[in-house]
């Protein structure tokens, strides 16, 4: 039986072992932290995406159409909370309707059911939206992603893999009779072959099984508000901007989540520090490793002027609203109250290009999961099934 070692206990690494171990593959899952999905995983928007921004023919793009069936299949047959609700992307001015039209015909390309609609239908499904035109996607959804994460795990344990908590991967080498030895501080794991699932750490992981990976790890926080709950009613489902195409983030939206709060954002500022979900969250190492990155600074100097504009909507909530009243022109500034964020670790190479699809690269007996921000999480079964193949 081969013994696999998974570095990183979100939900793709979860998601890995879930597949290896249906394959007969004895599995050990190493987490640095106490409890299961803590990062990444645990602080999304919990929305199940359905494959309409990505490039036809890209991981995301095929991934993605594949995952939304997956994992709403999963949640349902394991009892973890899913609706599929649809979701309005609304062009609020003409100058956006060309950027809603070329998403039309991605969703067409990618097999994603879609239809462009007019303000007044639109209004059916959004009463309080504002906009002169909007594409409507069915197959979006909403989800608990800690809660698949929970049942991947009992799952596991009932078919004998080795969880192990609290327990970070110091050292990779490769073994002396073949294979891989982990280091974990208590103990040294002797297997076949390595998935790095580290997420924040991937790029460190990587280095440190002794692969030089293309791509550095950055790691931008989302912020989130929510409306307050006598507000809640402007919003009825999922509400979202056409994105820009040059970033992979898909800009500030509002999201009815599955208790009936509405959650809005998220934004995107660099951390300063890869699980940084505050401003005064900072780490040197880190802050050091970001300002040696020539790719940041290239980064900056393509987009000083969104990176500024981030930069205010965080430090103020006037600006933060008037983005969502866009959307939503009901939408004042006293109805949303801070809820939290999140950090997205996405891979930038050093030309100052951000990756914008899936990145998986391998060495000998290891495949090390580079980029895999949003929507990693919808895809987590058929990446688990992807790099289950490579191993």
């Amino acid at each position: 039986m081969r013994h696999v070692v998974i570095v990183g206990g979100g939900i793709l690494g979860l998601a890995v072992a879930h597949e290896l171990v249906g394959r007969g593959d004895r599995v050990t899952v190493l987490e640095k932290e106490d409890r299961w999905a803590v990062h990444q995983t645990g602080h999304n928007s919990n929305v199940v995406h359905a494959g309409l921004y990505y490039q036809p023919g890209s991981f995301k793009a095929k991934m993605s159409v594949a995952g939304n069936r997956s994992i709403v299949d999963f949640a349902r047959a394991n009892g973890v909370p899913v609706e599929v609700c649809g979701k309005l992307v609304v062009a609020t001015t003409e100058a956006e309707l060309p950027a809603l039209g070329v998403l039309a015909q991605r969703a067409e390309a990618n097999g994603v059911p879609a239809k462009l609609i007019e303000p007044a239908e639109a209004r059916e499904y959004e009463p309080e939206v504002a906009c002169v035109s909007a594409l409507r996607v069915e197959s979006t959804g909403i989800i608990d992603f800690p809660a698949v994460c929970a049942a991947l795990v009992r799952g596991l344990t009932e078919r004998g893999a080795d969880l192990r908590l609290g327990t970070p991967a110091l050292g990779i080498r490769p073994g002396r009779t073949g294979g891989v030895e982990v280091a974990t501080g208590s103990a040294v794991l002797r297997a076949d072959a390595l998935v790095n699932c580290a997420g924040l750490h991937s790029d460190r992981v990587a280095r440190m099984a002794g692969l030089e990976p293309r791509a550095r790890i950055v790691p931008f926080r989302g912020e989130y508000y929510e409306l307050r709950p006598d507000r809640r009613h402007l919003v009825r489902g999922l509400i979202y901007p056409v994105p820009d195409a040059t970033l992979p983030f898909l800009g500030v939206h509002l999201t009815r989540m599955l208790d009936g709060s509405v959650h809005a954002g998220p934004n995107a500022v660099l951390a300063l520090r890869r699980e940084g979900y505050r401003w005064r969250d900072i780490s040197g190492r880190d802050l050091l490793d970001a300002a040696r990155y020539p790719g940041l600074w290239r980064l900056a100097r393509k987009y000083p002027r969104t990176a500024v504009d981030e930069v205010l909507r965080s430090l103020s909530r006037r600006r933060f609203a008037a983005s969502l009243a866009r959307l939503v022109p009901a939408v004042r500034r006293e109805d949303i109250v801070r809820a939290g964020a999140g950090v997205r670790a996405q891979a930038l190479l050093p030309d100052g290009s951000m990756v914008h699809d899936f990145l998986i690269e391998t060495a000998p007996n290891q495949v090390h999961v580079l980029n895999a921000p949003s929507p990693a999480a919808t895809c987590a079964l058929e990446i688990g099934r992807y790099v289950a193949d490579r191993v």
